[in-house]
């Protein structure tokens, strides 16, 4: 695998959209992989993946769990359905996620990652133990791997996402970094949200959008093109710098027009190489 620069651009993609192949294309050496619920994690596709990031030369820096039954349709529709706060299907999901550990584990990836889902304000709920809880558990067999266990933020405010981390006690739970999601979620400036995280921080998305609209409430932002939100792409890249971030910074673009997808991935790639 080739040796990675410090703010080397990558790109985040999914196992069952994106050809390795395709995702080299674009002139990256390392990325983020996507595996969705449907996706049988059989030694054979372990196999795969191994042989072809051996010829690609591609570096995995994490690989990210999906489950099935999330949607992202708008605020409440996230409160009830991702991550691990709904009850009826926390067991499946963290059976999934450990899953997707030792996958990871197998293809030589030292870090996973997951939306855990909106962490209550109040420590002492039913919903945010049990959530602590779950996120211990994956952590000490991430552990066992290996591995860090990465929290994607943005359905939080910082200081609630730190104050959850103190709470789970767990050295290798970390954060990947999504400055749009703060944004889209009305969470918070991203800027001074990375500044607050920033030693917590393994891996970070590239991502931009507008903030959700003052009229619709419980509605969500609306994602853009890197460079064409709020996020002022130039600055995140300058406070990553400022704040001593070392690690990948990968490209996300979440739209199903696959063609438009993958040309706004090129052009962030390019973006970022401008800023780097």
């Amino acid at each position: 695998m080739p040796e990675l620069r410090d703010l080397e651009i990558g790109v985040m993609f999914w196992a069952a959209r994106d050809p390795l192949i395709e995702i080299r294309g674009l002139g990256v050496r390392c990325g983020q992989l996507g595996v969705a619920d449907g996706t049988a994690l059989i030694p054979a596709f372990a196999s795969e993946w191994k042989m072809a990031l051996a010829r690609e030369d591609f570096t995995l820096v994490t690989v990210f769990c999906a489950y099935s039954g999330e949607s992202y349709a708008d605020i409440p529709t996230v409160r009830r359905t991702v991550g691990f706060i709904p009850p009826d299907t926390r067991q499946e999901r963290v059976r999934r996620t450990l899953d997707v550990s030792d996958f990871a584990a197998s293809i030589g990836v030292a870090s996973i990652a997951c939306h855990v889902g909106f962490v209550p304000e109040d420590r002492s709920s039913p919903d945010y133990i049990a959530v602590r809880d779950i996120v211990r558990s994956v952590c000490d067999h991430a552990a066992a791997n290996d591995q860090t266990f990465a929290l994607e933020t943005g359905q939080e405010p910082a200081a609630t996402l730190l104050r959850f981390l103190e709470d789970v006690e767990r050295d290798n739970l970390k954060i990947n970094f999504d400055p749009a999601n703060m944004i889209l979620y009305g969470t918070g400036d991203p800027i001074a949200a990375f500044e607050a995280v920033a030693p917590h921080v393994v891996s970070v998305h590239a991502k931009d959008g507008d903030w959700p609209p003052k009229d619709r409430p419980g509605a969500l932002g609306v994602e853009l093109p890197l460079g064409e939100g709020s996020v002022d792409i130039p600055r995140f890249m300058e406070t990553l710098k400022r704040c001593g971030y070392r690690g990948t910074v990968n490209v996300e673009r979440e739209i199903e027009d696959q063609r438009q997808r993958i040309a706004d991935l090129a052009n962030g790639v390019k973006l970022l190489k401008k800023l780097r």
